[in-house]
């Protein structure tokens, strides 16, 4: 008579999963790419000396965009929408002296922004980008001027000595302004 014998288990080895499994996570800790915010790229000017006092400013010549903590755009304290801010921008900038309630000239144009402490970062940036985008079309309107289709055209065929003739006349004046401490 012959013995049954007793069949063993099918089993899947799982001694070498964990290796695996560790293989697989530093596989994919390098391979992956993990986006840095770099912040707002921005040339702040140097800190005046102590004894050394701020240059006067003529009302004239500032343009006070505010954003209060509920998203509020006030441009020289009236109510304003977000796209009006670029149209601002411009009228302040390019006004040359005729409109009393703007700036005398493209030189002394200065666009100051200042926040509440609780406003929300996306307004923020929001009318920044607003406020650059006013100086990025003036500077596109001198471009064409000059002959070109846009201001990056104009860029383009600079040299890495030439002297950029637009942004020395017309320069990006804006002023961050602190927001009120309370």
């Amino acid at each position: 008579m012959l013995k049954k014998r007793k069949r063993s288990e099918a089993e899947i080895p799982t001694a070498s999963m964990a290796d695996i499994a560790f293989l697989l996570l530093i596989f994919f800790l390098v391979t992956t790419t993990i986006d840095v915010d770099t912040g707002i790229l921005m040339q702040l000017p140097p800190p005046l000396d102590e004894e050394q006092k701020p240059p006067p400013i003529k009302e004239r010549n500032m343009l006070a965009v505010l954003v209060n903590a509920q998203g509020d755009i006030l441009v020289e304290n009236e109510l304003t929408r977000l796209p009006q801010v670029r149209q601002e921008v411009i009228k302040h900038v390019t006004n040359d002296g005729t409109d009393p309630r703007y700036a005398e000239d493209a030189e002394h144009a200065i666009v100051s922004l200042k926040t509440d402490r609780q406003t929300a970062y996306d307004s923020y940036i929001d009318v920044l980008d607003e406020i650059w985008m006013g100086y990025r079309l003036i500077w596109d309107g001198e471009a064409r001027k000059l002959g070109f289709a846009d201001y990056e055209t104009y860029a383009n065929t600079l040299g890495e000595n030439d002297e950029d003739v637009i942004k020395e006349r017309i320069k990006a004046k804006i002023s961050l302004a602190e927001p009120d401490a309370g």
